[in-house]
C-alpha cells in the first residue's frame, strides 16, 4: 500500500473515530466524500451523500482542508487525526 496514507477520522457528530486508509494522490472532496459515506454506512445511518455537506479539519493544528487540494500537498501524513464536521447552512 505505497499509495495510501492511514489517518484517524474523529466523528464528534457520532461520538466514533475510524482508522482509514485514503489514497495520497486524491483530492480532498473526494476523500471527504468517501469517509462521510463509510462513516455513516458503518452506523448503519440512511445519508444522501450528494447532499451531505462536510469538512475535514486536522484536530492538531485546526486547518480546514479546501476542497481542491491534493492530499499529498497538504500536512495528512500517516498518523494525522482529522475531525469531520457538517458544515453548517446559513
Amino acid at each position: 500500500m505505497n499509495n495510501k496514507i492511514l489517518i484517524k477520522v474523529i466523528v464528534p457528530e457520532l461520538s466514533s473515530s475510524y482508522d482509514v486508509f485514503i489514497p495520497f494522490n486524491e483530492v480532498v472532496w473526494k476523500i471527504n466524500k468517501m469517509i462521510t459515506k463509510v462513516v455513516f454506512d458503518l452506523q448503519e445511518i440512511k445519508i444522501d451523500i450528494r447532499k451531505a455537506n462536510y469538512m475535514l479539519i486536522n484536530k492538531n493544528s485546526g486547518r480546514v482542508y479546501n476542497n481542491n487540494e491534493i492530499i499529498i500537498d497538504t500536512d495528512i501524513r500517516n498518523g494525522s487525526e482529522l475531525v469531520l464536521l457538517p458544515i453548517k447552512k446559513s
